[in-house]
């Protein structure tokens, strides 16, 4: 009897279960899919805004002498002598910066003299014969080839003599070109000879000068912020020492470099004794300011791509747009190259959307939550809740 009791419950309780089955296989495919909603994401808004720009533009560049003076010797052969000036030397103009050893050019101006006086002896005498057969002409005392041979030789005496004078005037001329004197007033950069040393015409300058020991600086600037500069603009410079000086735009150049792709711009800067050719400084271009099209710096995206705004259509879907930037002030950044003004941003939130997410802006805060009741009121409340449920 029990066996059998076990039977008949295990029998009815399995038909139960199949007829649950059947009946869930039954609901589920009658019943279509649900769609998935679709996520909308919340986000705070900005726009495309006219703000007046003005930026700092950097630059680096090298010292150099607003205009280097070469001197060199003109005459070839001769030993220097002394030396009259040195590396960093202040001269004035005409200043004798280096001698030459003379002496074998001193023996020439003598002997150029003595050839001078000699010629100038037989000139005389030559044309005091010419004259003495002036009149004599056609009269029978000397033939007219005689009177011809002395008239020639007076005038060849004569032009000897100059000869010997001209020489003698270059040779003196040569004398004063054996002191190396400076050709302007300023500073002496470089010295490039030594106390024996040959002159050599044409080779390397013995001295370099800085005209008046002006020194600018030779900024290099992209090619396409040359024209944002105009010469006259103030410019601050710091120096490799830390030093701050104020400088003013002297002239743009022209020509860009083919290779690094920069433009250079000359800067005025003050006679100072610590500003050295060949010394680096950096340049800051203060740009007036302008109103451009600018964004707030939290609406720009960077990506792998570059710089991207999250811009909002009008069906409230997210646009990525890639942007080139300009200068930033105060929170916001300048576009180069960007969607209009007026074109709706998306601020926070926005570097977690895709391209086409619908989205929706952000509405105000709600009002803080109330205060909480007093303990007595609680106490009230718990003895009503406990009493009506009594």
């Amino acid at each position: 009897m029990k066996s059998g009791w076990r039977v008949g419950v295990g029998l009815g309780l399995g038909s139960v279960a199949l007829l649950g089955l059947v009946a869930c296989s039954d609901g589920s495919a009658n019943k279509a899919p649900k769609p998935v909603a679709e996520v909308v994401r919340t986000v705070s808004v900005a726009q495309v805004e006219l703000r007046p720009m003005g930026g700092v533009q950097q630059a680096s560049g090298l010292l150099v002498a607003r205009e280097e003076i070469a001197v060199g010797p003109e005459l070839g052969g001769y030993r220097v002598a002394a030396l009259l000036a040195d590396e960093g030397d202040t001269v004035r103009a005409g200043q004798a910066l280096a001698r030459l050893d003379d002496g074998l050019l001193q023996a020439k101006i003598a002997q150029a003299q003595a050839s001078m006086v000699q010629a100038r002896a037989q000139a005389k005498q030559a044309q005091a014969e010419s004259a003495r057969v002036e009149g004599l002409d056609g009269q029978g005392v000397l033939s007219d080839e005689q009177i011809q041979q002395r008239r020639t030789a007076a005038a060849s005496a004569t032009a000897n003599a100059d000869v010997a004078a001209a020489n003698l005037a270059g040779l003196r001329v040569e004398a004063e070109r054996m002191v190396l004197r400076a050709p302007v007033a300023g500073v002496v950069l470089q010295r490039n000879v030594r106390r024996g040393d040959v002159a050599s015409p044409g080779g390397e300058a013995m001295f370099r000068l800085a005209r008046d020991g002006m020194v600018e600086l030779a900024a290099e600037v992209p090619e396409d912020q040359v024209d944002r500069i105009q010469p006259g603009d103030k410019v601050d410079v710091a120096l490799a020492s830390g030093v701050e000086l104020e400088g003013k735009v002297r002239l743009l150049s022209r020509r860009v470099d083919d290779k690094t792709k920069l433009a250079q711009v000359r800067v005025v800067l003050p006679v100072r004794a610590d500003l050295r050719p060949g010394g680096f400084a950096q340049a800051r271009f203060a740009q007036a300011a302008a109103p451009v099209a600018a964004v707030p710096e939290k609406a720009i995206h960077f990506e792998a791509g570059g710089p991207q705004l999250a811009t909002i259509d009008a069906d409230s879907r997210i646009r990525k747009l890639p942007v080139s930037l300009g200068a930033r002030a105060q929170g916001w950044v300048a576009l180069r190259d960007g969607p209009p003004v007026g074109t709706r941003l998306a601020l926070g939130g926005g570097a977690f959307v895709l391209d086409g997410d619908r989205v929706q802006v952000s509405t105000a805060a709600e009002p803080a939550a109330k205060p909480a009741a007093a303990p007595a009121a609680q106490a009230a409340g718990s003895a009503a809740g406990a009493g009506g449920q009594r």
